[in-house]
């Protein structure tokens, strides 16, 4: 069997036509913020975001309620408190992000060690870190869930691109011509939060931040302009999912890990690229 042929044979099932489906929506839409995270330098923001969507699933795992109605709710309202932590606060972002982070990740394993269940405690973690085969287990709820809320997210991007566009790259001239960045940086902390509990599922709570800043800083190598940024993350992050995908299940790796290093692996690309254009036009 030639790998054309095992990959139609994998196809034939429905875990893996919904793990290409979400992970394809999901990667789409943190190409997207990741574009606006990076250039705002919020990069870090989902990082810490991320640990603490760990912490809040480990709680929900121990209650033993569904981690969406526990994790989302939580992950918002630490990413619009980050937020306004970067534009005001005694406490910088970057230290409160690092506080964030570890606690967090304390405080998930702590209380899983504690108070679960589960014959295979590390085994939970190592899932909900890594994104092993998470991606793998996916309800047809869950690709519901998750196809909606991607939908919402483009949408808002698409809808008010260009007061996104003027938020980005200057907060202050925004301010002064009316645009409400208040406003706009809290809906933008909102979707922070829904994409980094839903990539949680591709990746893993520990990988999360490279499916956010990958795509965007391989895209701002090769594009000059906002638009051809935006456009060119976007396929470098679908691509590099759905190929991770694929190959994760035909080689049998880690599904997060396995994306992130075709991440690494077309951000180098995209460097040589680069530096191939300007010696050309040096020439």
């Amino acid at each position: 069997m030639n790998i054309l042929e095992e990959i139609a044979y994998y196809l034939s099932f429905d875990f893996v036509k919904y793990a290409l489906i979400v992970g394809t929506l999901i990667s789409l839409a943190c190409a997207i913020l990741g574009v606006t995270l990076v250039l705002k330098k919020y990069a870090m923001i989902g990082d810490g975001l991320s640990h603490v969507a760990f912490g809040a699933l480990s709680l929900a795992m121990v209650l033993t309620i569904a981690d969406l109605y526990l994790t989302m709710p939580l992950t918002i309202i630490v990413a619009i408190l980050l937020i306004r932590l970067s534009t005001k606060s005694k406490v910088k972002s970057d230290s409160a992000i690092a506080m964030l982070s570890v606690g967090s990740l304390a405080f998930g394993y702590f209380i899983l060690n504690l108070f679960s269940t589960s014959a295979n405690i590390s085994g939970d973690v190592c899932t909900t870190l890594f994104g092993s085969i998470s991606i793998l287990t996916l309800t047809q709820v869950e690709v519901w869930v998750s196809i909606i809320l991607t939908i919402l997210v483009l949408a808002f991007f698409i809808i008010f691109h260009n007061k996104i566009f003027a938020v980005t790259f200057d907060e202050n001239f925004s301010k002064a011509t009316g645009i409400q960045t208040n406003k706009y940086n809290n809906v933008l902390a909102f979707i922070i939060g829904i994409v980094i509990v839903l990539a949680m599922k591709l990746v893993g709570a520990l990988l999360i931040s490279a499916l956010v800043v990958f795509p965007a800083i391989s895209a701002i190598r090769i594009c000059k302009s906002y638009k051809m940024v935006i456009i060119f993350a976007c396929i470098i992050g679908v691509i590099n999912s759905v190929v991770g995908i694929l190959l994760a299940i035909l080689i049998g790796t880690p599904v997060g890990a396995t994306i992130v290093i075709i991440d690494i692996l077309a951000y180098f690309c995209c460097w040589a690229l680069e530096n191939i254009i300007k010696k050309s036009k040096a020439a």
